[in-house]
């Protein structure tokens, strides 16, 4: 079963270089959109430059300080997974800024939407492979050198590790938070420094090119066009790569840990369960991840070597179908070979060895459901975008106003679906059922990861496309692949957002296990008690987090896009010839005020995730932590649907006025819904994402942290 996890990575870095290698060998285009990739590609690689040495700074001083209170081991695997996490960004960066070009010059030359989404898809799966096939090459790593040869997986090892503070935990379940939080914070400054770049630039862009100088986007005479590209590579590219990278380890860990915590407490309640069956259960989501990647391979596979029809949207959901299916079959028989043998009574599954499948197959039906959720609210072939495009006519306001309403609407049914499965996977097999459903919404990431990442390189490749002047069919191509990839993005942050509740979930309860089943005799409940005033204070703190949070994130791109705003008006009015074609802008100062407010702003809202939970904890003691892991998760869930959900119902009302309804482009009902679409963007793109990255970052620094804090708070020191 090993060789089966081995097998999958080979084969998807493998398929990833080939891909990698097949875009490049293709036209670049002409030298004009030669030129232009290369100032987009210059920006993006010297941003994550910058980015990643900030990012390695932070890091240092993280793994230094889990070395040092908790083990060497969880520093090390700490590394490995920001290291896993960032390589994954940066790999989906560089085929980003290579295949943009490359598909504005394949809709130009074949003028077909199929042989243009495939050079798009392409170009996406290298990144959506890398993530898979990294994730998992981390995770093998950590699961072959700490677990097996250094023995932290083996049944009889599931003991209390004491280290020299006094401090109590499982070394296993150590080494592999370790790993999950350092893909976490790689995540979250890709997603936080990106979205606020992409949206600083955007905005300014969209505002006083637009809105104001009443030019086309991403004409050549906006001094912010090459800025708001650039975004688009490290925002929408190498945030969304590490994001989903992020969540798909979430997940399995969150199984992982959860299944040594269910062992150790059996053996505390005289109870054990037996050595083969935790091995299995620990084995289980590696090796279910596995055959979800090589069934996303065969996924994508068939839409790069088929000839690709003009339906887009129908080519990538059958590219998602495919992989869904494989991964229910094979992950049916990983299950088989794995618990075939075993009494998995005493775990809690109940209806024999297939439960876990099952709840994992819940998992993959609610994240569908939910994907498609989000496309009925974003997509302008369904009735609460067309509304939002129809209010336009009558205004900016009622164009906000109809939009918010869409958000709000669209967070219930998401959370029903949520709730249903949680409770499904439960009945099937207790809270490692919740971890499986987790597992399962996320198995075939390098699918999901593909059909997001083209999204961005199609926008790219129609701002080529704009600002080298090519025929008006080109970018109604590019336009069209644009669209659809706004409803695939959508539908990507709802797998990332229901995969965060159930891995949140997991993590929590093992968090409550770390909380008292390191410490407990027979008499343990895994209960939390809601009406205790330190839990409910914590619960209340908790539920407001979110709201701080993205407020700051909101202010944050507000600074940048204030500072953009300012040097686009400045350019037009210093420089007149800029509008007539008569002089060239100066892209490089906008490029560098993204850069400085992204880099500036992202390390706030980066820090406020790891330290919120270590400060309550060291002044007010587990209850209230656990009671702000609560209200956080329950409030950013919500609050993560209404923002990814508003703000590409905004983007496609915009995209259907533009496609020449109501007015089309220069019209009032335009006007109105690029001012929209510029308020979604920082809820769809910068807030959206990063809360479900809050919500695990925070699980789990709870998690590693709980130990050190239930014995040394303020709280227990003064006795009350």
């Amino acid at each position: 079963m090993i060789s089966l996890v081995i097998i999958a990575v080979i084969a998807a870095l493998s398929f990833a270089v080939i891909n990698y290698s097949v875009v490049k060998k293709k036209s670049p285009g002409n030298e004009l959109m030669q030129e232009i990739a290369g100032s987009i590609k210059e920006g993006a690689d010297a941003f994550l430059n910058l980015e990643y040495k900030v990012i390695a700074r932070i890091a240092v001083l993280i793994a230094i300080l889990l070395a040092v209170v908790v083990s060497w081991q969880s520093a090390t695997a700490f590394i490995l997974g920001a290291s896993m996490s960032a390589a994954a960004g940066l790999v989906g960066m560089r085929i980003a800024t290579l295949a943009n070009v490359r598909v504005s010059n394949e809709a130009d030359v074949s003028r077909s939407l199929g042989s243009t989404l495939k050079v798009a898809f392409q170009g996406g799966s290298v990144m959506g492979l890398s993530v898979g096939g990294f994730a998992l090459f981390g995770l093998l790593l950590v699961y072959v050198v700490f677990g097996k040869l250094m023995g932290e997986v083996n049944p009889d090892q599931l003991v209390i590790h004491t280290n020299w503070l006094g401090i109590n935990d499982i070394p296993f379940t150590m080494t592999v938070s370790g790993y999950a939080l350092g893909c976490s914070i790689i995540a979250m400054f890709n997603r936080v420094g990106g979205g606020i770049y992409t949206k600083a630039a955007d905005m300014g862009a969209d505002l006083v090119g637009k809105t104001e100088a009443g030019i086309p986007e991403d004409d050549p005479r906006n001094p912010a066009t090459i800025a708001d590209n650039v975004g688009d590579n490290v925002g929408d590219v190498a945030g969304l790569g590490s994001d989903l990278l992020e969540s798909f380890v979430g997940s399995l860990i969150s199984a992982i840990v959860l299944s040594s915590y269910m062992a150790y407490t059996a053996i505390k309640s005289g109870n054990p369960i037996n050595s083969e069956l935790i091995s299995a259960m620990i084995q289980f989501p590696l090796f279910f991840a596995a055959a979800g990647l090589l069934s996303s391979i065969v996924g994508v596979f068939l839409l790069v070597v088929k000839k690709a029809s003009d339906k887009p949207h129908r080519e990538l959901n059958v590219t998602t179908w495919v992989s869904a299916s494989l991964t229910l079959v094979s992950g049916a028989l990983v299950t088989w070979i794995l618990f075939k043998d075993l009494d998995v009574s005493t775990v809690g599954f109940t209806i024999g060895i297939f439960s876990p499948w099952l709840a994992a197959v819940l998992g993959i039906i609610s994240g569908i459901m939910i994907g498609q959720l989000a496309e009925y609210y974003t997509s302008y072939h369904f009735k609460p975008t067309l509304k939002i495009s129809a209010s336009s006519k009558e205004g900016t306001a009622l164009t906000i106003t109809q939009g918010l309403s869409v958000g709000m609407n669209s967070v219930f049914l998401p959370v029903v679906v949520l709730a249903i499965a949680t409770i499904g996977a439960n009945a099937l097999a207790g809270l490692y059922g919740v971890a499986m459903a987790a597992v399962g919404m996320l198995s075939f990431v390098a699918a999901t990861v593909s059909v997001d990442t083209y999204g961005p390189i199609a926008d790219n490749a129609g701002g080529i496309s704009e600002m080298a002047k090519l025929d008006g069919e080109v970018r109604e191509i590019t336009d069209e692949l644009d669209s659809v990839g706004n409803t695939t993005a959508a539908i990507g942050k709802g797998f990332a957002i229901g995969s965060a509740a159930f891995a949140a979930l997991s993590l929590f309860a093992s968090y409550l296990y770390a909380q008292g089943g390191l410490n407990i005799g027979k008499d343990f409940k895994l209960v939390l008690n809601m009406i205790d005033t330190m839990t409910l204070a914590g619960a209340l703190v908790g539920g407001a987090l979110p709201w701080l949070f993205s407020g700051i994130l909101i202010e944050a791109v507000a600074k940048a896009a204030r500072a953009m705003v300012q040097e686009v008006r400045r350019q037009f009015r210093e420089i007149p010839g800029i509008l007539t074609g008569e002089s060239k802008p100066d892209y490089k100062q906008c490029i560098s005020i993204s850069s400085a407010g992204a880099l500036k702003e992202m390390q706030y809202p980066a820090l406020i995730s790891v330290l919120m939970p270590l400060i309550t904890g060291f002044l007010f003691g587990p209850r209230f932590v656990g009671g702000l892991l609560i209200g956080t998760t329950l409030s950013a869930i919500m609050l993560a649907l209404f923002t990814a959900n508003a703000g590409g119902a905004w983007d496609n009302a915009k995209k259907y006025v533009e496609s020449g309804r109501h007015g089309g482009k220069g019209s009032e009902a335009h006007t109105s819904t690029v001012v929209g679409d510029t308020v979604g963007d920082p809820l769809k793109d910068t807030v959206g994402p990063s809360l479900d990255i809050l919500i695990k970052i925070m699980a789990t620094v709870s998690l590693i942290a709980v130990s050190i804090f239930s014995k040394y708070n303020l709280i227990k020191l003064l006795g009350l």
